[in-house]
């Protein structure tokens, strides 16, 4: 008896850990944000390359907890406005972080 009430704290123990160890804190993410960052990344940088005035290579993204974050360097305003734009579109996108600069 006292060992199977051994195993089920074990169990618990480990149950707990493994939860502690996935959950998000304020600076990390946990697996299934990741999860939904990477995919949000993903469709950013499609629509990106699907906007015939956007170079998609001049533009980098990146998603901390569903704030996408737009990067480079591109030929004008107008290019930046638009990308933040197609950004806002894509579902899950809590807000947009535009740190692109006009060569």
């Amino acid at each position: 008896m006292k060992k199977r009430s051994s195993i089920i704290v074990f169990l618990l123990v480990a149950l707990m850990a493994l939860t502690l160890g996935c959950a998000s804190t304020r600076t990390h993410e946990g697996t299934g944000e990741y999860v939904d960052d990477s995919v949000i990344t993903t469709k950013v940088k499609a629509m990106i390359f699907d906007e015939p005035t956007l170079k998609s290579s001049e533009i980098n993204v990146e998603t901390f907890k569903g704030v996408v974050q737009l990067s480079g360097f591109v030929s004008s305003q107008a290019n930046i406005d638009k990308a933040v734009e197609v950004a806002r579109k894509v579902n899950g996108v809590r807000s947009v972080d535009q740190k692109m600069r006009v060569k």
